[in-house]
């Protein structure tokens, strides 16, 4: 399998190739009044609206210190594109033969829901990431 990798809060995180739309520097984002905490704007891609999910907020890990310094991860959904913020865009990576192993048990709470699986590379852990589920809006968290 193919991964687009990207980092959060030290984590290497992948997305299935085929899921990602493209991936771009960080963009000008209309805040988006009572929504949730999760939500940090709509950017304009091209004269289509895309929400902007904080990956850091969602997996409840503490919020970077330049919150205009996120890059946008940019995937394919059943109702249209999302952007997912994250630290550091990373490269493409083939698994290859390497076995997917259950998310590790030192991942808790929201972040080990959000995982389908982890493999090990040569130079570190790649978590998969549960698009679907990491797009999902969670209920009761407003601003």
């Amino acid at each position: 399998m193919e991964f687009c990798t990207f980092e959060v809060e030290g984590l290497r995180f992948g997305v299935q190739v085929d899921r990602v739309q493209e991936v771009l520097r960080p963009q000008p984002m209309t805040p988006v009044p009572r929504s949730s905490h999760v939500v940090m704007g709509l950017i304009n891609l091209r004269g289509q609206i895309v929400t902007a999910i904080d990956l850091r907020r969602r997996l409840e890990m503490p919020d970077r210190e330049d919150p205009g310094a996120a890059m946008n991860v940019v995937v394919r959904t059943d109702s249209g594109p999302v952007s997912l913020l994250v630290d550091v865009i990373g490269d493409v990576v083939t698994t290859g033969d390497i076995a997917c192993d259950p998310p590790p048990d030192t991942l808790r709470g929201v972040a080990r829901e959000l995982i389908l699986g982890a493999y090990q590379l040569t130079d570190r852990l790649l978590l998969q990431l549960d698009v679907d589920r990491a797009v999902e809006i969670p209920v009761g968290a407003g601003r």
